[in-house]
């Protein structure tokens, strides 16, 4: 730094305030005055300006030499890439580091770890690229139309001779909305429309698990208060912790894990996932995806218990029921073992009353019942002179059916009789029946020494054809 110092080391004393000078008396002897020189100032400096200051003058010195040379030979002719290189090297140092805002335009979509897209405003436009925003460092998603601040520095990427702006990932957010907010509500919308968070798809929390399951940090308070609520309710619940970090980097990968060991070790009856409160960058790992799909993915129910009752993160909406904190997920994943034996005994004792007041009803039904009963043994004589009566006029019955019959099927016998051959031969005609034992008909069929039988209407004879009558 440049500095005055004075080189004289002393000043003559000031004259007394108040008190003039003292006239020299006639004859006295002279006093002898001090010369005094005009103080010199002069410049100083550390020996890096110097060194500094004196290659400054020779650059100029040079620049200098070279401009007249350059005037006594022409003017200068720039090859492009000559001309790019000081370009960019002008641009660069600068605009080393700046801050931009402006509407994303041309966004070709997510391809790869690097993003391309433009920055416009009411005039102008500029490309602007982000390196490395596909590892998470951009925690929302570009998109036409989107208004960012960011910081940046400009680029000449001297192949084409074009400037972008680099934009720092961390260092980029929506203007006037917060970053982790739109990646909030991008992820919603996007896991809401594929029926991740559909009501059909919970599960009941079960009312009296055996074993639960917890997923967070081991040292944090919020283990210690869901500890203390789940053994102060139901002292002989058996809980399964599976540690993870709950805030940071890497931390959403841990708790999805936990929940997927959780899972493939089983026999657990509901799963608590969660932490104490904290600020929004604090819980933003219950916000990540990889997080909501584990929950979802879960085969065993999850309670998600995330900050304070205000706090809402995507977890919340993938779990099958949200907590506003640690302490009430414990508290509505087990029921208070003193109450629910108090309430056994309750039903136990109304389900006793109930029966005996059932069993004294029915008891006084059966007495009026009786009452109106009386003797059975009394109507056994009318009971049995009714059978009697039954029995007789089912004889009657059956004799009048049996002659009829009889006499129905004398008829048809006599029609029988007279419709049968028999009946002819009873009036004296006989049948002949030829060697064959057929009735001959034809006398012109028999021949001289057939065998004939001849049959009247009792008994029959044997005969011989002796000739034609």
């Amino acid at each position: 730094m440049k500095g005055q110092m004075n080189i004289f080391e002393g000043e003559p004393a000031p004259a007394a305030k108040g008190k003039p000078a003292a006239k020299r008396k006639r004859g006295a002897p002279r006093r002898k005055r001090e010369v005094k020189k005009a103080p010199m100032i002069v410049d100083s400096y550390t020996p890096e300006q110097v060194e500094a200051k004196a290659e400054a003058k020779a650059k100029a010195k040079a620049k200098a030499e070279v401009k007249v040379k350059a005037e006594a030979k022409g003017p200068h002719v720039y090859s492009i890439s000559e001309i790019t290189l000081r370009i960019k090297e002008h641009l660069e140092s600068e605009f080393p580091e700046v801050w931009v805002t402006g509407e994303v335009t041309n966004f070709k979509g997510r391809k790869g770890p690097h993003l391309y897209f433009g920055l416009k405003d009411e005039r102008s436009q500029i490309n602007a690229i982000i390196f490395g925003a596909g590892n998470g460092r951009l925690p929302f998603e570009l998109a036409d139309g989107l208004k960012l601040v960011c910081r940046g520095r400009i680029n000449v990427y001297e192949p084409r001779g074009t400037y972008s702006l680099i934009v720092d990932p961390d260092h980029c957010e929506p203007e006037g909305l917060g970053a982790l907010k739109l990646a909030f509500e991008q992820l919603k919308k996007r896991l809401a429309a594929e029926g991740l968070f559909d009501e059909a798809r919970k599960r009941p929390i079960p009312y009296l698990p055996r074993r639960i399951g917890i997923v967070t940090a081991p040292s944090g308070a919020a283990i210690r208060d869901m500890i203390h609520v789940l053994t102060r309710r139901f002292p002989n619940v058996e809980i399964v912790l599976a540690p993870s970090r709950v805030q940071g980097e890497g931390a959403a990968a841990e708790i999805a894990a936990a929940i997927e060991n959780l899972n493939r070790a089983g026999d657990l009856d509901v799963m608590i996932v969660g932490r104490g409160g904290g600020s929004m960058e604090d819980l933003w790992c219950f916000n990540e995806e990889i997080v909501a799909r584990a929950i979802a993915n879960s085969e065993t129910p999850v309670i998600s218990a995330v900050g304070h009752e205000i706090d809402f993160t995507i977890a919340d909406f993938a779990a099958d029921l949200r907590a506003p904190t640690p302490s009430a997920a414990a508290e509505l994943a087990v029921p208070v073992r003193s109450e629910l034996a108090a309430a056994i005994h309750d039903s136990r004792a109304r389900l006793a009353h109930g029966l005996r007041r059932l069993v004294e009803m029915r008891g006084l039904e059966l007495r009026r019942l009786e009452g109106r009963l009386g003797d059975p043994t009394r109507r056994f004589p009318d009971l049995l002179q009714r059978v009697d009566g039954y029995r007789e006029r089912l004889v009657n019955s059956l004799g009048v059916k049996v002659r009829y019959l009889d006499q129905h099927l004398a008829k048809l016998a006599s029609n029988l009789d007279h419709l049968s051959p028999l009946g002819v031969l009873a009036k004296g005609y006989a049948v002949v029946e030829g060697p064959d034992g057929l009735a001959v008909r034809d006398a012109k069929k028999l021949k001289k020494g057939d065998d004939l039988g001849i049959r009247f209407h009792k008994g029959s004879v044997k005969a011989k054809v002796t000739g034609p009558t």
